[in-house]
């Protein structure tokens, strides 16, 4: 039995649907009860029902995210749970960068990382670039602007689905600690990136690119949130980007 957190959000959607696929027997995990049986009420934040839904469970694939510090006090109270129920399993799905970069929520994540290896519970690590839902989100939110604002740095976005096919191979792996980042197929500038949702959308304006201050700014314009090339991913941002238009 394997348990997904997140099991309800972007990555944890596809990597439920995929499990299952293969023929595992899959338990979500939510915050909020949910008309099937195959999901399971729990609340990482303060540990209440958390036994109940670890209750048989073999590998445990943490997808759920915490703003903030939230994270690190998520997985403490996972790894609370999980000293009364062992496990052969945990999988943990971090971020590209979170070692390097002066980002708080990165940071945050980068103690998760530690916390779980230092747990004694047979773990293994994942990184992955941002998804290509999360750059979109930024020109989402400025569709009605006469004008597209972006950030001064660059990006290597991947396909969620990738990455929730990676999970599943991991799952089948067993425990292999840190492996590889699996990071999207190429490094755009945001402005690029722009220019390709723009343009999907029929989008005739402007894209004007803003440099952000400080020690966070700093470690993007480092590069520090980013893979190697070519990363594992296969879709491309321009891609997604037309399939999120739809039919013209």
């Amino acid at each position: 039995m394997i348990l997904v957190t997140g099991a309800t959000g972007t990555l944890g959607k596809p990597t439920v649907d995929l499990l299952r696929a293969a023929g595992y027997s899959v338990r979500s995990l939510s915050r909020h009860p949910a008309h099937n049986s195959e999901t399971v009420v729990a609340d990482l934040s303060t540990g209440i029902g958390l036994q109940d839904a670890l209750a048989g469970v073999t590998t445990v694939v943490h997808l759920a995210s915490g703003a903030n510090a939230r994270d690190s006090q998520q997985t403490r109270i996972l790894l609370d749970a999980l000293a009364a129920h062992p496990v052969e399993h945990l999988i943990f799905m971090s971020i590209v960068g979170v070692d390097k970069h002066s980002l708080a929520y990165y940071r945050d994540k980068f103690l998760s990382e530690h916390l779980i290896a230092a747990s004694g519970i047979p773990y293994t690590i994942l990184r992955a670039t941002q998804f290509h839902s999360f750059v979109s989100r930024l020109f989402s939110a400025q569709r009605w602007s006469p004008v597209t604002v972006v950030p001064a740095f660059t990006m290597q976005p991947v396909a969620v689905e990738e990455v929730a096919e990676r999970l599943t191979a991991l799952v089948a792996a067993g425990p292999s600690q840190r492996v590889a980042d699996f990071a999207g197929p190429e490094q755009l500038s945001f402005t690029a990136l722009a220019q390709q949702w723009n343009s999907a959308h029929s989008f005739r304006r402007p894209v004007w690119t803003v440099p952000m201050p400080g020690a966070v700014g700093r470690s993007f314009a480092r590069g520090d949130h980013l893979s190697t090339l070519p990363g594992d991913g296969r879709a491309t941002f321009a891609e997604y980007a037309k399939a999120a238009a739809g039919p013209r």
